[in-house]
């Protein structure tokens, strides 16, 4: 059984205040459809929307990203199909399907 992340009535952790011209993007999370702008990347998109990207593995503690440039491990989350990505360098594209936790019979 998933779990809801998102504390009830919490807004995303990032907040966008200007630059939103761009054209939407619509992707699910966890089953509920979001969305982004073009160019955003799965962090953005996920962040501007939910105060997590994930839980962590080792207990039941939000994961939101540490360095935000691909080095530390910290923000890879899943498509519904089972494989992985790194939210912070990869670009939300129309029609993603993204998780907040690993798939049952992932590793």
């Amino acid at each position: 059984m998933r779990q809801d992340l998102r504390p009830a009535g919490e807004a995303g952790r990032i907040v966008r205040l200007a630059e939103q011209g761009r054209a939407a993007v619509r992707f699910l999370l966890d089953g509920i459809e979001r969305e982004a702008l073009a160019g955003d990347t799965v962090l953005t998109a996920m962040l501007t929307v939910s105060p997590v990207l994930r839980q962590s593995e080792f207990g039941p503690e939000g994961r939101a990203g540490f360095c935000l440039m691909g080095a530390c491990q910290d923000c890879w989350v899943w498509q519904q199909d089972g494989t992985r990505l790194r939210a912070c360098s990869t670009i939300v594209c129309n029609g993603m399907s993204l998780m907040t936790q690993a798939p049952g019979d992932w590793p």
